[in-house]
């Protein structure tokens, strides 16, 4: 769902009961991306910091939060933007179990989402239950772009209107 958005208006894009599967999680990011970059007057770093962040979360549920489940479960996106403080938070919801850390050490390629997610966002929460995990992605002085001023009636149009 998107909901096209005015300068001061809260804007959002949901997708909600999407498969937690990797292939979902790169759909979502594509679309995601364009919603972003159709709404708002990000520089190119700021959109790729901002997709990266919403692709880790993603990826994070589509990857460890179903892992002893018999069956992919389902993970939840909401972007929302509040135009009066210009902040956008998006949420990614899994109804899985948090995979605790391993106290073998890790691999070294692996391990870095998290600390990733906090470099690239200006808040990121976390909040694990036994009922699912919820990621809240927030970033300041998010501004849209600006809509279109209505076009100035025509000389033709104007002259109709003064002999109605």
């Amino acid at each position: 769902m998107t909901d096209a958005g005015q300068p001061g208006c809260n804007a959002s894009f949901a997708k909600t009961g999407v498969t937690a599967a990797p292939e979902r999680a790169a759909q979502i990011r594509r679309e995601f991306s364009d919603w972003l970059r159709g709404r708002f007057t990000l520089d190119a770093t700021k959109a790729s910091d901002v997709v990266l962040a919403v692709n880790e979360a993603l990826a994070n549920a589509a990857e460890f939060a179903y892992v002893t489940a018999q069956r992919p479960g389902v993970m939840h996106v909401r972007a929302d933007y509040d135009g009066d403080a210009a902040v956008l938070t998006v949420t990614v919801t899994d109804e899985g179990a948090w995979r605790n850390t391993n106290p073998q050490p890790q691999h070294h390629r692996r391990g870095r989402g998290i600390p990733l997610i906090h470099a690239l966002t200006d808040r990121a929460t976390f909040d694990s239950t036994p009922t699912g995990t919820e990621v809240c992605l927030e970033w300041d002085h998010i501004f849209e772009i600006p809509t279109a001023l209505p076009a100035k009636a025509t000389r033709a149009q104007d002259c109709e209107s003064r002999i109605t």
